[in-house]
């Protein structure tokens, strides 16, 4: 089940962890690309979760690309709200990479209210725009991270930075996020089991409140300390946290794990 991807790297998705090169001191993406390093593509990696998750996996070795919603030095810019955008910056990813991405970590998210008593058009535009961004952007990159592998003849991964709203739901203002990351989990496990057999895996990350930009605003609206009440452990969850699982899914998690949704909301919802 060991299968060498053109460039000449062994990937050996089917049966385990992911070789990886061994590395001192700070390397370019190029140089580790030349060390035959697995390739990542990281959307949404300039700040929060995304950007813990790209420190992670390139401190472990990996050739990280990097995506933000505008252009920057390090980092391929795509507004995912556009609908050609999710393709462009495939193909964009695929070209810096040298014709072979190993692993899709879909992390790109918006977190924004979408109250019931707006206006039909401005909560139907709400509504569309976070669908778009969080889950069809998302399911446009793993169509085609599935199809790249199977042109290739080779196994691949993807890791979904989903939300615990996915199980629990969000609040009154958040339907179109709860049901984004919903979509994103049903999404992951047709995935992982439709494409196991050509050692295509899927796995999927749930954080419950992270101590992010994008969370930061509405924690401070729903009380702050009020709010972590809820939370059993007494405390949010470090982006750093989150990213370490992400890298664990990435590159160490056994095969026979896919499909699998790793729960991280310090016991506020339990399955």
């Amino acid at each position: 089940a060991i299968r060498i991807s053109p460039n000449g790297r062994v990937c050996n998705y089917r049966d385990g962890a992911i070789p990886l090169p061994l590395l001192h001191g700070p390397h370019s993406l190029v140089e580790r690309l030349m060390m035959q390093a697995p390739v990542i593509l990281v959307t949404g990696s300039t700040r929060g979760i995304g950007a813990a998750l790209a420190e992670a996996l390139g401190a472990r070795g990996a050739a990280v690309i990097r995506h933000g919603r505008k252009e920057a030095p390090g980092v391929v810019g795509a507004d995912l709200g556009e609908p050609a955008s999710a393709e462009m910056l495939w193909e964009q990813a695929l070209e810096m990479a040298g014709g072979a991405i190993d692993i899709l970590v879909n992390n790109a998210g918006l977190f924004a209210a979408n109250p019931i008593d707006a206006s039909d058009i401005a909560w139907l535009d709400g509504w569309e725009e976070t669908l778009r961004i969080n889950l069809t952007s998302a399911a446009q990159l793993s169509r085609l991270a599935v199809r790249h592998w199977q042109v290739r003849g080779v196994g691949g991964r993807i890791v979904h930075v989903a939300s615990r709203a996915a199980y629990r739901g969000d609040s009154p203002a958040h339907w179109h996020y709860a049901a984004a990351k919903g979509g994103m989990i049903a999404m992951h496990k047709t995935i992982a089991r439709g494409y196991a057999a050509q050692g295509i895996l899927s796995f999927a990350v749930t954080p419950g409140f992270t101590n992010t930009d994008m969370a930061g605003d509405y924690l401070a609206s729903r009380g702050g300390p009020g709010l972590l009440a809820d939370i059993p452990l007494g405390r949010v969850a470090s982006p750093e946290e989150i990213a370490a699982i992400g890298v664990f899914c990435a590159l160490d998690a056994p095969a026979s794990m896919t499909g699998a949704v790793i729960d991280a909301n310090g016991a506020s919802f339990v399955r």
